[in-house]
């Protein structure tokens, strides 16, 4: 029987954790932020916080895939933790939404940028709007819209999937390359920024608004605290491969440690480039930060190298997701005889081939109703959700498996864990809050964090009707 081979290294793993978390978001969120927050210096200071709170999860999930080193990550520890119908649960929400939907969405952006050079065709706006898919309390998708756009992203999802069903060795070393040439590249940014001469320190003390106060500033930090969230998500794509990983009770840890540190000082020096050199009010009005700061200093060669840049780090992102994220459906196989195929390895590449389709498939559909944008925005608030429960599942197995060997044990225990489910359920609480509002404002159609839990809870009929004949069948 063939089985997936431990063959990752520390390298490999580190720009996985890299390369999943530095896309686009750190690029396209800042102007946003800030515009919640009002002061350059509270958006430095959210891009810090957000970065530690995510480093408390990363580490504090790295005790539970040191414990059960497993193809799965959250999948195999949510078993432990919560039982096979909690974990389905998940997995069914990392497929159907947040990883494939994702996995679209950073796709996407790659190819918006990517037509910054190709000039990808476009149907007649007549043909675009002919086909129509309504969805009551959101909108309507429309399938032929920027055919172009999404051929490119088809084609980004479809070529990844085929080199890392290939070997994961291939995948991996290609996510080596990708993630030293997106840090490469952002390192040359802010050094030419930072030496070009035109850093204007008054910007970082003045406001593009009034900042808000009480506890309007805490709805608008956690709001802002949102838009960091999705620029640090990723982080966890490691752990979906802890079967695949060498010595992976000392790997993930220092992997995640040293991977998230690099990240959130890549955060915090690019956000510091561009608060020094758009003033607050240009900053929090721009469509496109990164290229508004480039081309402050170099002109319109600064914009276009921003958008080289943008493609290259958005590169990696979906290689790096697209290795990762199928790991979760490849588990699912064990709970569910519609997933069974999925659980199969290739006998020849040693990969999770089957389950790498599955999610290709499902995400390409994703791309052509133009749905997976709104879904990503829906689920959010549900795989913090789960963030915080797999936090909170390591305490309960610390009580539960008091005897258990544990390789590692995560770091200031159990303070790290708790700050990290505390910060969790004050972001759930302000996201749902902030939902509220919106909806009463009339600026969405529906509260997309309960809608998200509508979407997640649809695996529950899914699980009793493919799970438990399957569960107990002989030989499972």
């Amino acid at each position: 029987m063939s089985r997936l081979q431990r063959t990752l290294s520390f390298s490999s793993v580190l720009a996985i954790v890299v390369g999943g978390v530095i896309g686009s978001g750190i690029f396209m969120k800042p102007a946003t932020m800030l515009s919640q927050l009002g002061s350059p210096l509270l958006l430095l200071l959210v891009w810090l916080v957000a970065g530690v709170v995510v480093l408390f999860g990363a580490l504090t999930n790295a005790e539970a895939a040191a414990l059960f080193p497993e193809t799965g990550g959250q999948y195999v520890f949510f078993e432990q933790m919560y039982g096979r119908g909690f974990a389905f649960l998940y997995g069914w929400s990392a497929f159907a939404v947040f990883n494939t939907a994702g996995n679209a969405s950073i796709a996407y952006v790659c190819s918006t940028y990517a037509d910054y050079f190709l000039h990808l065709p476009r149907l007649a706006p007549a043909v675009e709007q002919g086909v129509r898919i309504p969805l009551p309390g959101i909108g309507a998708f429309y399938p032929l819209q920027h055919l172009g756009l999404k051929l490119l992203t088809a084609l980004l999802i479809v070529g990844f999937t085929w080199v890392n069903a290939r070997s994961v060795r291939l995948g991996a070393g290609l996510q080596r390359l990708l993630t030293a040439l997106k840090l490469v590249a952002i390192l040359l940014l802010v050094a030419g920024i930072f030496s070009s001469g035109q850093l204007q320190p008054a910007f970082l003390f003045n406001e593009a608004m009034p900042v808000p106060a009480g506890w309007s500033l805490f709805t608008a930090f956690m709001a802002a605290t949102a838009g960091a969230f999705w620029a640090y998500d990723g982080w966890n794509n490691v752990t979906f491969l802890a079967g695949e990983i060498r010595q992976p009770h000392r790997t993930i840890p220092r992997s995640l440690l040293a991977g998230l540190l690099i990240c959130i000082a890549v955060y915090i020096l690019l956000n510091s480039a561009f608060v020094l050199v758009l003033s607050p009010g240009s900053l929090a009005g721009s469509a496109f930060v990164a290229a508004d700061a480039a081309a402050a200093v170099w002109g319109a060669t600064g914009a276009a190298l921003i958008v080289v840049l943008v493609v290259a780090s958005t590169l990696g992102t979906t290689n790096s997701n697209v290795l990762a994220t199928a790991r979760v459906t490849f588990a699912m196989g064990t709970a569910s005889r519609w997933f069974r195929p999925a659980a199969a390895v290739h006998p020849r590449w040693k990969t999770p081939a089957v389950a790498l389709r599955y999610n290709a498939v499902w995400t390409v559909l994703l791309i052509f109703t133009g749905s997976f944008d709104a879904l990503t925005d829906m689920l959010i608030f549900v795989s913090w959700f789960f963030y915080g429960m797999s936090a909170l599942g390591v305490m309960v197995l610390r009580v539960r498996m008091k005897e258990a060997v544990r390789p590692y044990r995560v770091w200031g225990y159990p303070v790290v864990p708790v700050v990290f489910v505390l910060f969790t359920g004050f972001f759930l609480a302000g996201t749902l809050y902030h939902d509220i509002q919106q909806y009463r404002q009339g600026v969405i159609p529906f509260v997309y964090s309960l809608l998200g839990v509508l979407i997640a809870a649809m695996g529950i009929p899914v699980y009793l009707l493919s799970g438990k004949r399957y569960a107990d069948a002989p030989g499972n």
